[in-house]
């Protein structure tokens, strides 16, 4: 790719962008969020066309004016959120579009024994294990993701952009990707892995570029590169410090949770611990801990069977998030492209939606002027970067939008934050400014639930760590005695056959 420039209504994305991809390598394209990568591959594949600059693919200038385009000439892409077609089978889902057929017009018909067949060949060069006959919306993430690679290679794709694939996988599932992504570099196929994890990045790249608000800053080979330089030279500056400063010193107790169980009894049970006033209490777990479960009962989005809530000392029904809010809670989700944004309303009405009677006249109607003006200081405070406050928030980068979507709670003026996965999908740069706000707001008195998946991030943020295995707590560190071994050790623990052990196991708990 030479010379790509591509800009947008208020915003100049690439500037004469230069990209070279060598033949049976992997390839990192890094960069914080914004800088403009997943606008250059998206670009090569045909859903954005350059305003400058040419395309060369095995030396030959080549046009790509659409999708189709790119598969044809061997270019596929893996898009960070997966859109698979859930109601139906796994094999249908690899061949959409082009399902071979049998018959003869007007009498055909789609073949699927040579469907079955040509899955299962591919299955087996790619050393995947699934049923093609599944239900595509019973499997689980990692197995969506082998199904997407699965149809690039079917493809006969010589070169695969994949865009922050391993963000909801499991170790276990990272080392079978890894070892997919080793097996197509063998026969020749060029990967572009677009990733934050720097970790990831150092162990399977063979070649790492670096981009910076639009431009190209430049490549080198992964051998060459140490995670801090790799950040320096992401940020455009020396980033010594991965986390802020913390000068919250936690209170007495605000909320306290007893003996919280589902409504399912294959989700959290007999739950119970304390958050304290100015306190950011870390929840660590593996996949199917059931943490986000358990913050989204919190909230009031999941049914509770039993247990108590108290906020200040007394009982609470939270039955809605209506209830939740009313006892000054807010609840950042997990997927903020699902669940968080409103992909096609602006920066100021994402803002100001979970709070619009604030806007409210005597006669009921918004006051939009006002709530614009709330916009733009929450903009100005968490600098925020949006060409304005009527910018559609999709056009955003992610960590941006993480920024709207905590001014949106923010102007609710909670006092109990619950934050599911705030970093994710976001770079090294905004992840500092986002753990500045949160660290802020326990400063202010705040108390705040941080789920997260990164060991790092929860040792360096929390005063008190929480870890839950299989939907029981099994633990609580205080935040300087903590470490990944004991976390890990906690979040490992198989869930007890035995009932009666659940109040003492709070008990010896609560204390680290």
């Amino acid at each position: 790719m030479r010379n790509i420039s591509k800009a947008f209504p208020g915003v100049q994305a690439l500037s004469d962008v230069t990209f070279k991809v060598r033949p049976g390598t992997v390839h990192a394209l890094m960069g914080e969020n914004g800088a403009g990568k997943s606008t250059l591959m998206k670009c090569l594949f045909g859903i954005y066309k350059p305003d400058e600059g040419d395309i060369y693919l095995n030396g030959d200038k080549v046009a790509i004016n659409s999708s189709k385009d790119a598969l044809n000439l061997g270019i596929s892409m893996i898009h960070q959120e997966l859109h698979p077609v859930p109601h139906r089978n796994v094999m249908e889902n690899i061949w959409l579009g082009r399902f071979p057929m049998t018959g003869f017009w007007p009498l055909k018909f789609v073949n699927e024994k040579q469907m079955a067949v040509d899955t299962l060949r591919l299955f087996r060069e790619l050393d995947i294990d699934i049923d093609p006959k599944a239900r595509t919306g019973a499997l689980s993430v990692s197995k969506i993701q082998s199904l997407e690679i699965v149809k690039a290679v079917s493809y006969h794709s010589k070169v695969i952009v994949m865009d922050e694939p391993t963000s909801s996988l499991t170790g276990n599932e990272v080392e079978h990707l890894f070892s997919i992504m080793n097996r197509l570099r063998s026969q020749g196929v060029s990967i572009v892995y677009i990733s934050h994890k720097m970790e990831e990045i150092l162990r399977i790249s063979d070649d790492v570029t670096i981009m910076r608000d639009g431009k190209y800053v430049g490549t080198w080979q992964a051998g060459e590169l140490t995670t801090d330089l790799i950040i320096t030279r992401m940020v455009g500056r020396d980033l010594t410090e991965r986390y802020p400063e913390r000068t919250n010193i936690p209170g007495e107790t605000r909320m306290q949770v007893r003996q919280l169980s589902s409504t399912n009894p294959k989700s959290y049970q007999h739950v119970s611990f304390e958050l304290r006033k100015g306190e950011i209490l870390g929840i660590g777990g593996l996949v199917g801990a059931q943490r986000t479960e358990l913050v989204e009962a919190l909230f009031g989005l999941r049914p509770v069977a039993s247990g108590i809530i108290s906020i200040n000392g007394k009982p609470v029904k939270i039955k809605s998030p209506s209830d939740a809010k009313k006892n000054n809670m807010a609840l950042l989700t997990e997927e903020r492209r699902v669940t968080g944004i409103f992909p096609v309303l602006s920066v100021y009405e994402n803002t100001v939606i979970a709070n619009l009677r604030r806007y409210q006249n005597w006669a009921f109607l918004l006051n939009e002027r006002r709530g614009i003006e709330d916009a733009r200081t929450n903009v100005e405070k968490l600098r925020t970067k949006t060409p304005s406050v009527n910018t559609q928030i999709r056009n955003l980068s992610g960590g941006n939008q993480q920024k709207v979507l905590l001014a949106r709670w923010l102007l609710t003026e909670p006092e109990i934050l619950l934050l599911d996965e705030p970093t994710r999908g976001i770079d090294v740069g905004a992840k500092f400014e986002i753990y500045s706000i949160i660290t802020q707001l326990a400063t202010q008195g705040k108390s705040i639930i941080m789920i997260s998946s990164e060991m790092p991030e929860l040792l360096g943020m929390s005063d008190r760590i929480m870890v839950m295995s299989e939907g029981r707590m099994t633990g609580i560190l205080e935040g300087q005695e903590a470490s990944e071994e004991e976390i890990m050790r906690l979040a490992a623990q198989q869930r007890s056959a035995d009932p009666g052990g659940e109040v003492d196991e709070y008990a010896s708990h609560r204390q680290g």
